[in-house]
């Protein structure tokens, strides 16, 4: 692990310390929106329309429709009944399993589950992997009385990284009434459904399907949303924890309203330099990734001092607790060069 950078400029695909240029493979902006000129001009030119923030709750007397036609719009795209636009994915999953616990007998969390959607009290199993415990979540609901069981999980742990299926739900008796949470984080912008994550996938599942996460990874909005069918939306947009919070600012929802074209680019330029790095390391057998998907994890600890000294930074910090192993990461995204990816193969190989 090399020690944290503290940078005095933008992010892009390469970054400026100390008067030496790095090639940059971390962090979580997969389609690379805030390099893209045409939609930092759509941002200026909303906030110039509706101001740098909107300081008035969602339920004042005074409302910008902005809000509710990005909700409607985003709901749309993903095939959801309702949405809610939050000013963080943090608070948006917090406000589902707030609301969604009070009503559950049971409660079963993935091993991975992020913390923006685990109930207070509540730890993960870390040496516990996704299939053992969907296994367990099998076996407990036959044991377990006629119940209302609150299911949590990540669409995806971006660490291994590991894509979740939830296939295993139809197998559940049917007794139950099941309600599943999804934090799709770390899957807008890169899986499901085009830009708009994994509820479509999902909802035919036989469960009352919710799924919350951060705008600000993939699509480099500064939100969160949360995604569920009408009734349950609408009664969580009448706890206090909606109506007492301030919503993003309205200018970048309007601007991802008139963007959808970009993003589309934005997520091919992706596919193409995963597919890319892919087929460049495919022969190394050094790393842990699935198929499309835009992470590759490595083993070794001295790797990314060893990168680092050979022009290029990746991720590596223990994650989520201080005192975690590190999370040692190849990042790839849409605003990498092909020479970038050829260049990163070259020193890897030679390490």
């Amino acid at each position: 692990m090399i020690s944290p950078l503290e940078l005095q400029s933008k992010i892009d695909r390469t970054v400026n310390y100390q008067g030496s240029e790095y090639l940059f493979f971390s962090g979580t902006a997969y389609l690379g929106m805030g390099n893209v000129p045409e939609f930092e001009k759509l941002i200026i030119g909303s906030i110039t329309k509706y101001g740098i923030s909107h300081g008035l709750s969602r339920i004042n007397n005074i409302r910008l429709h902005a809000y509710h036609q990005f909700e409607t719009f985003f709901a749309e795209k993903a095939g959801a009944e309702k949405s809610l636009v939050w000013s963080s994915g943090f608070l948006a999953g917090m406000a589902a399993v707030q609301f969604l616990s009070k009503h559950a007998d049971h409660v079963f969390v993935a091993p991975d589950t992020h913390p923006a959607i685990l109930p207070h009290g509540i730890n993960t199993d870390p040496f516990l992997d996704h299939i053992t415990w969907a296994e367990s979540c099998i076996k407990k609901s036959e044991e377990l009385p006629n119940s209302k069981i609150l299911i949590l999980a990540n669409a995806v742990d971006p660490l291994i990284p590991t894509v979740h299926q939830f296939d295993w739900i139809k197998n559940l008796p049917d007794r139950h009434d099941y309600t599943l949470l999804i934090d799709d984080s770390h899957a807008f912008g890169v899986l499901g459904k085009g830009i708009y994550g994994t509820y479509s996938q999902w909802k035919h599942l036989p469960v009352r399907l919710l799924v919350s996460g951060s705008l600000n990874k993939g699509l480099s909005l500064p939100a969160g949303i949360l995604l569920g069918d009408a009734a349950t939306i609408d009664e969580i947009a009448g706890t206090n924890i909606f109506r007492s919070s301030s919503p993003p600012a309205p200018g970048y929802l309007q601007a991802f309203l008139q963007a959808e074209y970009l993003y589309q680019s934005q997520q091919q330029k992706l596919k193409e330099n995963i597919r890319l790095f892919q087929n460049l390391t495919n022969s190394l057998n050094v790393f842990n990734f699935v198929e499309g998907y835009p992470i590759f994890s490595f083993p070794d600890q001295s790797w990314s001092e060893k990168l680092f000294q050979s022009g290029i930074i990746v991720s590596s910090f223990p994650y989520p607790n201080p005192f975690d192993p590190l999370a040692n990461r190849i990042v790839v995204s849409a605003t990498h060069h092909p020479e970038d990816l050829i260049q990163l193969h070259k020193v890897i190989s030679g390490l």
